[in-house]
């Protein structure tokens, strides 16, 4: 077996959710905006874990994403979410390197420790998903940690996620901790669990 099949999520840490009323074009007026804020300290160097965040080949081995570009620069961007039928253009509207991350509906922090760095990711997303937006970043943050190692396993994402030991385990935890509901398995998601 590889470690990759004898990988299982741990514990639900590191994520808390921030809800805002806002107005803007995209979201209806006085609608709530849901952010889900994750925080991972890796045993890597900053500049490390931004060229993970931002190079397009990196992002491949770890992310639920795919960039045609380095994201390391502002401009225009397509990125690719795995699965999805359709390639959004975004933005990268901020890039300090090895710092600041900003594109679409999330934005990266990268703070230096004497240990390594403490990655910090802040995501916009549907408050219904908020649990599954927790573990799916966590299993992702879970191979990045890998890959940054130099023990890479290929990225887990979606169904594929929901596949492995744990996953239900994870989602609950996460709905636990936000005071949110564990929203219903999609019948085509075989969990183990």
């Amino acid at each position: 077996m590889t470690d990759r099949e004898h990988y299982t999520p741990g514990p639900a840490s590191g994520a808390q959710v921030r809800k805002d009323r806002i107005q803007t074009d995209r979201v209806q007026k006085g609608e709530d905006k849901w952010t889900l804020i994750l925080v991972r300290e890796l045993r890597h160097p900053p500049e490390k874990v931004w060229q993970a965040i931002t190079d397009p080949a990196h992002l491949r081995e770890w992310a639920p994403f795919d960039a045609d570009r380095n994201l390391s620069t502002i401009g225009t961007v397509k990125l690719t979410w795995v699965g999805a039928p359709q390639v959004p253009e975004t933005r990268v509207t901020r890039a300090e390197a090895p710092k600041v991350l900003e594109y679409s509906d999330m934005r990266w922090e990268i703070e230096p420790l004497s240990s390594g760095t403490r990655l910090t990711l802040w995501h916009n997303i549907d408050r219904r998903f908020i649990s599954w937006g927790a573990a799916g970043w966590h299993i992702c943050f879970d191979v990045l940690e890998r890959l940054l190692a130099g023990e890479p396993m290929g990225r887990i994402f979606g169904a594929e996620a929901m596949k492995f030991d744990g996953w239900k385990r994870l989602v609950a935890e996460y709905a636990k901790q936000f005071g949110s509901e564990t929203p219903n398995w999609p019948p085509e998601a075989h969990q183990k669990d």
